[in-house]
């Protein structure tokens, strides 16, 4: 196993541990299988998730911490959720590993999303986004989402995009947004 060109999830914590310097306040835009989460309330004093599927939602119920709050919502209502500034927002793009690969993140919602998040984030603050374009949804989630981050406004975000390069079957890419 490589120590650095490992898997995504674990080059978005090192990321997220080392750079955000206030650990205050984080959204899980994906919450999934509830990794991120897992990690976020570790580090973060409240977490917000989000998912569409009760699936995600029950299952994390099982091991709930009691500073995440679970949101049964697509991740474009954040703003209808959180009002107040945060320091760190991951996505994990996709579908949710284990479920159905018919439901998945949506352009629209994800561009929504990521509009709000820009908002809410604060300076310091950092965004992840694992994208996955193994699929066809994907694929077109990737290209505007990567648009968008590369429109961004220099004097305000810092942006950078990782992706393996000697690996095959549409690998995941990393897209990082700092905010100054």
């Amino acid at each position: 196993m490589f120590k650095y060109v490992g898997d995504i999830s674990s080059i978005t914590h090192y990321i997220v541990s080392n750079f955000v310097d206030e650990k205050i306040i984080a959204i899980d835009a994906t919450l999934g299988n509830g990794y991120d989460s897992d990690f976020l309330s570790d580090n973060f004093k409240k977490v917000y998730s989000f998912d569409i599927q009760k699936e995600a939602i029950s299952n994390y119920k099982l091991k709930q911490k009691d500073n995440v709050e679970l949101i049964l919502d697509s991740h474009e209502y954040i703003e209808k959720y959180v009002t107040q500034q945060v320091n760190c927002v991951m996505f994990n793009l996709g579908f949710l590993p284990g479920g159905s690969k018919e439901i998945t993140t949506l352009t629209d919602s994800t561009l929504k999303s990521l509009n709000a998040s820009i908002n809410l984030l604060s300076s310091g603050g950092i965004i992840t986004i694992a994208l996955y374009n193994g699929h066809n949804e994907g694929k077109k989630e990737s290209s505007e989402v990567i648009n968008f981050a590369r429109n961004l406004d220099k004097k305000f975000f810092g942006v950078m995009h990782h992706k393996y390069l000697n690996r095959t079957n549409c690998p995941p890419e990393l897209v990082v947004i700092e905010k100054k």
